[in-house]
């Protein structure tokens, strides 16, 4: 599970910052995190050795975490997400309070506008 959570990770920072690596960087990164090719194949295509595709693997995942250090676009984006997971569960709240005829409807309608408000902040 621990190898899985990796992927998912690394895949959402080179979605976010994939464009400020070099096309080498890219074209290395690509196949080793997306397309599942080895560390000896890439380096056999390209002509180099292993340990220098695994360094290079390395470096670009020290680049897009100090990317993701400094700019905070993923954790923001995964904020955003919840929120609006929140929102969406408040609104069917509300909806399934007004098929009941509920008198708590405003408390959910102004905990909608308070997630709203927030998720706008963030963006």
């Amino acid at each position: 599970m621990e190898k899985m959570e990796e992927i998912v990770k690394l895949s959402l920072l080179y979605d976010f910052y994939g464009e400020l690596l070099t096309a080498h960087q890219k074209s290395i990164c690509e196949d080793y995190f997306f397309n599942d090719i080895g560390l000896s194949e890439i380096a056999e295509d390209r002509g180099t050795s292993r340990q220098a595709v695994h360094d290079m693997v390395k470096r670009c995942e020290k680049l897009l975490a100090g990317y993701e250090a400094k700019l905070h676009l993923v954790e923001r984006f995964l904020n955003t997400k919840e929120m609006v997971k929140q929102v969406k569960e408040q609104a069917n709240l509300l909806r399934e309070l007004k098929l009941e005829g509920s008198t708590a409807e405003k408390e959910i309608i102004d905990k909608i506008s308070s997630l709203s408000e927030h998720i706008l902040e963030e963006l």
